[in-house]
């Protein structure tokens, strides 16, 4: 069942449009990602679909007529936001539980986002990550049953974030639809049941984050260093070959499965020995790139170091 609806939204500034036609639906109980290069217009998105921007076109439950019905519903992390540069964390915290009839218990919520020492330093004293993790609880303290994080864990070290994801985890469990605006690779295919991908203002694929690995070009990756150098023209012949660069005397060619084979015959063939061969399935970062790079790094080529 869909909680979140936006059918053909746009969004234009001075003739330009931002965001351009958007339609996606968000199922209650899912971690819905929306991934793009900076400038793809998820920002924009999502604030109107939060109801912080007014939308040129597009239809759904309109956050800004139905202003408290939403706002009953919804809680956001943004991006950039700030709080008055002498309130408290435990005064933030108030306040905003304040805001809801039946708000969380919001002490939990610190300790486990780790503010728990932190309830009597002023928000301007906070460094750039603890005002990230503030956030992200002044979004949870109302029990909204939608959240937007975007940029979510921006500004966080590798345990601090390997944390939050796994409060994220958590928050869904217990009921909550999170919407998560992303630019780590990493954290959208851990978290993610299904991400849209936007660019240009447009979403250009919309799937489970397997979906998109397995639609990319060359989502089978095989690297190897050869004991001695391979023709040009071999590489760029191989069944099933998408790509391939030799860097530092190390070969990678993105392919398929039929590569694979391919590759083991033709050093078989040319008796060349593969030291340290390795395959993968391609990345979220690989799909991603093939989505929304420039047309140049696409196709077979051969970049040198």
């Amino acid at each position: 069942m869909a909680i979140i609806e936006a059918n053909g939204v746009r969004k234009a500034y001075a003739g330009r449009p931002v965001v351009d036609g958007i339609t996606f639906s968000v199922d209650e109980g899912e971690i819905f990602g929306i991934l793009g290069p900076n400038g793809a217009g998820k920002t924009t998105t999502v604030e109107c679909v939060a109801g912080l921007r007014v939308p040129d076109a597009g239809t759904g439950l309109d956050p800004v007529a139905d202003r408290d019905r939403v706002t009953g519903l919804l809680g956001a992390q943004l991006q950039e936001s700030e709080l008055q540069p002498k309130i408290t964390v435990r005064e933030a915290l108030d306040l905003y539980s304040a805001f809801y009839p039946e708000p969380a218990d919001w002490r939990p919520l610190a300790e486990r986002l780790g503010l728990h020492d932190k309830l009597d330093t002023r928000f301007h004293r906070l460094s750039g990550g603890q005002k990230q993790r503030l956030s992200i609880a002044l979004a949870l303290v109302g029990r909204p049953r939608v959240v937007v994080l975007d940029e979510l864990t921006t500004g966080l070290d590798p345990r601090a974030r390997r944390d939050t994801w796994q409060l994220i985890q958590d928050v869904r469990d217990g009921g909550v639809t999170v919407v998560l605006v992303t630019h780590f690779m990493e954290e959208a295919q851990r978290l993610c049941d299904r991400i849209a991908v936007i660019d240009r203002g447009r979403v250009v694929a919309l799937d489970t984050p397997a979906g998109l690995v397995a639609g990319a070009d060359g989502s089978t990756v095989i690297s190897f260093t050869p004991s001695e150098p391979l023709p040009d023209a071999e590489l760029a012949g191989l069944p099933g070959a998408v790509s391939y660069e030799t860097r530092d005397a190390r070969v990678v060619v993105h392919g398929t499965d039929e590569t694979v084979n391919a590759v083991i015959s033709l050093l078989a063939r040319l008796r060349v020995t593969a030291h340290r061969l390795r395959v993968a399935e391609a990345t979220l970062d690989d799909a991603f790139l093939d989505l929304t790079g420039p047309a140049d790094g696409r196709g077979l080529t051969e970049r040198a170091a």
